[in-house]
Protein backbone atom coordinates (compact mmCIF):
# COMPACT_ATOMS: atom_id res chain seq x y z
CA UNK A 1 0.00 0.00 0.00
CA UNK A 2 1.29 3.50 -0.81
CA UNK A 3 1.89 6.12 1.85
CA UNK A 4 -1.40 7.14 3.42
CA UNK A 5 -2.53 10.55 4.66
CA UNK A 6 -4.40 11.40 7.86
CA UNK A 7 -6.04 14.84 7.93
CA UNK A 8 -7.48 16.20 11.16
CA UNK A 9 -10.37 18.65 10.74
CA UNK A 10 -10.81 20.54 14.00
CA UNK A 11 -13.91 22.35 12.66
CA UNK A 12 -15.02 25.25 14.92
CA UNK A 13 -13.01 24.15 17.93
CA UNK A 14 -9.79 25.34 19.50
CA UNK A 15 -8.83 28.20 21.80
CA UNK A 16 -5.16 29.19 21.94
CA UNK A 17 -4.54 27.18 25.09
CA UNK A 18 -6.31 24.08 23.81
CA UNK A 19 -4.58 24.29 20.44
CA UNK A 20 -1.16 24.68 22.02
CA UNK A 21 -1.70 21.67 24.28
CA UNK A 22 -2.99 19.45 21.49
CA UNK A 23 -0.29 20.38 18.99
CA UNK A 24 2.49 19.95 21.54
CA UNK A 25 1.25 16.44 22.29
CA UNK A 26 1.02 15.54 18.60
CA UNK A 27 4.48 16.87 17.76
CA UNK A 28 6.10 15.14 20.74
CA UNK A 29 4.40 11.80 20.21
CA UNK A 30 4.14 11.47 16.43
CA UNK A 31 5.69 8.11 15.49
CA UNK A 32 8.89 8.22 13.43
CA UNK A 33 8.26 7.42 9.79
CA UNK A 34 4.50 7.72 10.19
CA UNK A 35 2.03 8.35 7.40
CA UNK A 36 1.58 11.92 6.15
CA UNK A 37 -0.25 13.93 8.81
CA UNK A 38 -2.07 17.25 8.37
CA UNK A 39 -4.06 19.21 10.93
CA UNK A 40 -6.63 21.85 10.01
CA UNK A 41 -7.40 24.26 12.86
CA UNK A 42 -9.90 27.13 12.59
CA UNK A 43 -8.65 30.36 11.01
CA UNK A 44 -7.99 31.97 14.41
CA UNK A 45 -5.44 29.30 15.32
CA UNK A 46 -3.56 28.98 12.03
CA UNK A 47 -0.78 31.45 12.84
CA UNK A 48 0.05 30.16 16.33
CA UNK A 49 -0.25 26.53 15.20
CA UNK A 50 2.09 27.25 12.27
CA UNK A 51 4.71 28.41 14.74
CA UNK A 52 4.23 25.31 16.90
CA UNK A 53 4.56 22.99 13.88
CA UNK A 54 7.77 24.59 12.60
CA UNK A 55 10.37 21.91 11.99
CA UNK A 56 7.92 19.05 12.61
CA UNK A 57 6.64 16.43 10.18
CA UNK A 58 3.02 17.60 10.56
CA UNK A 59 1.52 19.67 7.75
CA UNK A 60 -0.81 22.61 8.27
CA UNK A 61 -4.17 22.93 6.53
CA UNK A 62 -7.10 25.34 6.57
CA UNK A 63 -10.80 24.52 6.49
CA UNK A 64 -11.84 26.76 3.60
CA UNK A 65 -10.75 29.65 1.38
CA UNK A 66 -12.40 32.23 -0.86
CA UNK A 67 -12.11 31.94 -4.62
CA UNK A 68 -10.90 35.55 -5.03
CA UNK A 69 -7.33 36.67 -4.34
CA UNK A 70 -8.50 39.76 -2.45
CA UNK A 71 -11.37 42.21 -2.35
CA UNK A 72 -14.50 43.32 -0.54
CA UNK A 73 -15.43 39.96 0.98
CA UNK A 74 -16.03 40.63 4.65
CA UNK A 75 -15.26 37.65 6.86
CA UNK A 76 -13.55 35.61 4.13
CA UNK A 77 -9.94 34.47 3.81
CA UNK A 78 -8.12 34.04 0.50
CA UNK A 79 -5.76 31.26 -0.56
CA UNK A 80 -2.73 33.60 -0.80
CA UNK A 81 -3.42 34.75 2.78
CA UNK A 82 -3.33 31.12 3.89
CA UNK A 83 -0.11 30.43 2.01
CA UNK A 84 1.41 33.51 3.65
CA UNK A 85 0.80 31.87 7.05
CA UNK A 86 2.56 28.67 6.06
CA UNK A 87 -0.57 26.70 5.21
CA UNK A 88 -0.02 23.89 2.68
CA UNK A 89 -3.48 22.26 2.42
CA UNK A 90 -7.08 23.46 2.40
CA UNK A 91 -10.31 21.52 2.84
CA UNK A 92 -12.93 22.52 0.28
CA UNK A 93 -16.53 21.50 -0.32
CA UNK A 94 -17.12 19.88 3.05
CA UNK A 95 -20.79 18.94 3.39
CA UNK A 96 -21.12 21.38 6.29
CA UNK A 97 -20.08 24.15 3.88
CA UNK A 98 -22.26 22.84 1.06
CA UNK A 99 -25.32 22.61 3.30
CA UNK A 100 -24.78 25.40 5.81
CA UNK A 101 -23.39 27.94 3.34
CA UNK A 102 -25.15 26.80 0.16
CA UNK A 103 -21.89 26.10 -1.64
CA UNK A 104 -22.33 24.65 -5.12
CA UNK A 105 -19.99 22.35 -7.03
CA UNK A 106 -19.05 25.35 -9.20
CA UNK A 107 -18.07 27.34 -6.10
CA UNK A 108 -15.92 24.49 -4.84
CA UNK A 109 -14.20 24.21 -8.22
CA UNK A 110 -13.46 27.95 -8.28
CA UNK A 111 -11.98 27.72 -4.79
CA UNK A 112 -9.85 24.75 -5.85
CA UNK A 113 -8.47 26.72 -8.79
CA UNK A 114 -7.60 29.59 -6.43
CA UNK A 115 -5.99 27.23 -3.93
CA UNK A 116 -3.82 25.56 -6.56
CA UNK A 117 -2.76 28.95 -7.95
CA UNK A 118 -1.59 29.91 -4.45
CA UNK A 119 0.44 26.72 -4.09
CA UNK A 120 -1.98 24.94 -1.76
CA UNK A 121 -3.12 21.32 -2.07
CA UNK A 122 -6.94 21.18 -2.10
CA UNK A 123 -8.68 18.39 -0.20
CA UNK A 124 -12.06 18.33 -1.94
CA UNK A 125 -14.95 16.64 -0.14
CA UNK A 126 -17.83 14.84 -1.78
CA UNK A 127 -20.59 12.66 -0.35
CA UNK A 128 -24.19 11.60 -0.62
CA UNK A 129 -27.07 12.03 1.80
CA UNK A 130 -28.91 9.11 3.40
CA UNK A 131 -31.86 9.72 1.08
CA UNK A 132 -29.65 9.58 -2.00
CA UNK A 133 -27.95 6.41 -0.77
CA UNK A 134 -31.26 4.71 0.02
CA UNK A 135 -32.62 5.65 -3.40
CA UNK A 136 -29.61 4.11 -5.14
CA UNK A 137 -28.56 7.51 -6.48
CA UNK A 138 -25.23 7.76 -4.66
CA UNK A 139 -23.01 6.91 -7.61
CA UNK A 140 -24.75 9.45 -9.85
CA UNK A 141 -24.44 12.09 -7.13
CA UNK A 142 -20.77 11.37 -6.52
CA UNK A 143 -19.99 11.36 -10.23
CA UNK A 144 -21.68 14.74 -10.66
CA UNK A 145 -19.81 16.14 -7.67
CA UNK A 146 -16.47 15.03 -9.09
CA UNK A 147 -17.28 16.53 -12.48
CA UNK A 148 -18.49 19.79 -10.99
CA UNK A 149 -16.06 20.26 -8.10
CA UNK A 150 -12.68 19.14 -9.46
CA UNK A 151 -10.91 21.42 -11.95
CA UNK A 152 -9.28 20.08 -15.12
CA UNK A 153 -6.02 18.25 -14.48
CA UNK A 154 -6.80 17.92 -10.77
CA UNK A 155 -3.91 16.44 -8.80
CA UNK A 156 -5.00 17.19 -5.24
CA UNK A 157 -6.79 15.00 -2.72
CA UNK A 158 -10.38 13.72 -2.85
CA UNK A 159 -12.20 12.95 0.39
CA UNK A 160 -15.30 10.77 0.33
CA UNK A 161 -17.53 11.55 3.30
CA UNK A 162 -21.04 10.12 3.22
CA UNK A 163 -23.09 12.96 4.69
CA UNK A 164 -25.10 10.56 6.82
CA UNK A 165 -21.94 9.34 8.58
CA UNK A 166 -20.42 12.72 9.51
CA UNK A 167 -20.58 13.31 13.24
CA UNK A 168 -23.21 10.60 13.63
CA UNK A 169 -20.97 7.92 15.11
CA UNK A 170 -22.16 5.68 12.26
CA UNK A 171 -19.42 4.95 9.73
CA UNK A 172 -20.22 3.29 6.43
CA UNK A 173 -19.69 -0.47 6.38
CA UNK A 174 -16.46 -1.87 4.97
CA UNK A 175 -18.41 -3.25 2.02
CA UNK A 176 -20.02 0.14 1.30
CA UNK A 177 -16.67 1.89 1.51
CA UNK A 178 -14.93 -0.65 -0.72
CA UNK A 179 -17.64 -0.49 -3.38
CA UNK A 180 -17.74 3.29 -3.34
CA UNK A 181 -13.96 3.66 -3.43
CA UNK A 182 -13.74 1.37 -6.45
CA UNK A 183 -16.40 3.46 -8.17
CA UNK A 184 -14.61 6.72 -7.33
CA UNK A 185 -11.32 5.47 -8.75
CA UNK A 186 -13.04 4.32 -11.93
CA UNK A 187 -14.81 7.68 -12.19
CA UNK A 188 -11.57 9.60 -11.72
CA UNK A 189 -9.97 7.55 -14.48
CA UNK A 190 -12.98 8.09 -16.73
CA UNK A 191 -13.06 11.85 -16.19
CA UNK A 192 -9.35 12.63 -15.88
CA UNK A 193 -7.54 9.78 -17.64
CA UNK A 194 -4.03 9.00 -16.39
CA UNK A 195 -4.13 11.96 -14.01
CA UNK A 196 -6.91 10.21 -12.12
CA UNK A 197 -4.53 7.44 -11.05
CA UNK A 198 -2.52 9.77 -8.82
CA UNK A 199 -5.39 11.35 -6.89
CA UNK A 200 -5.45 10.16 -3.28
CA UNK A 201 -8.92 9.21 -2.01
CA UNK A 202 -9.51 9.61 1.71
CA UNK A 203 -12.46 8.28 3.68
CA UNK A 204 -14.19 10.47 6.26
CA UNK A 205 -17.25 10.16 8.44
CA UNK A 206 -17.06 9.04 12.09
CA UNK A 207 -13.53 7.67 11.75
CA UNK A 208 -12.21 6.76 15.18
CA UNK A 209 -9.44 4.79 16.84
CA UNK A 210 -11.58 1.65 16.87
CA UNK A 211 -12.63 1.49 13.21
CA UNK A 212 -9.56 3.12 11.62
CA UNK A 213 -7.50 -0.08 11.15
CA UNK A 214 -10.24 -1.81 9.17
CA UNK A 215 -11.15 1.28 7.15
CA UNK A 216 -7.54 2.07 6.26
CA UNK A 217 -6.95 -1.50 5.05
CA UNK A 218 -9.65 -1.24 2.36
CA UNK A 219 -8.29 -1.04 -1.21
CA UNK A 220 -8.16 2.50 -2.67
CA UNK A 221 -8.48 4.10 0.79
CA UNK A 222 -5.40 6.35 0.82
CA UNK A 223 -6.07 7.74 4.27
CA UNK A 224 -8.71 9.40 6.39
CA UNK A 225 -10.29 12.78 7.00
CA UNK A 226 -10.89 12.78 10.74
CA UNK A 227 -13.32 15.07 12.56
CA UNK A 228 -14.07 14.75 16.26
CA UNK A 229 -11.31 12.23 16.96
CA UNK A 230 -8.70 14.73 15.75
CA UNK A 231 -9.35 16.82 18.88
CA UNK A 232 -8.10 13.99 21.11
CA UNK A 233 -4.36 13.39 20.88
CA UNK A 234 -4.58 9.73 21.94
CA UNK A 235 -7.34 8.93 19.46
CA UNK A 236 -5.76 10.84 16.59
CA UNK A 237 -2.32 9.32 17.10
CA UNK A 238 -3.93 5.87 17.24
CA UNK A 239 -5.49 6.53 13.84
CA UNK A 240 -2.13 7.77 12.52
CA UNK A 241 -0.54 4.59 13.86
CA UNK A 242 -3.03 2.48 11.91
CA UNK A 243 -2.11 4.17 8.63
CA UNK A 244 0.50 2.84 6.20
CA UNK A 245 3.71 4.82 5.71
CA UNK A 246 5.21 2.44 3.13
Amino acid sequence: MSRQMIVGNWKMNGTRQAAQSLVASLVDRLPQGSADVVICPPFTQLAPVADLLAGSAIGLGAQDCHQAVSGAYTGDVSAPMLADLGVSYVILGHSERRQGHAELDETVREKAVAAIAAGLVPVICIGETAEQRDAGQHEDVLGWQIEGSLPAGFSGVLAYEPVWAIGSGRAATEEQIAQTMAFLRAELLRQFGETGKAVKILYGGSVNAGNAPSILSIPEVAGALVGGASLDADAFLSIVGAASAS
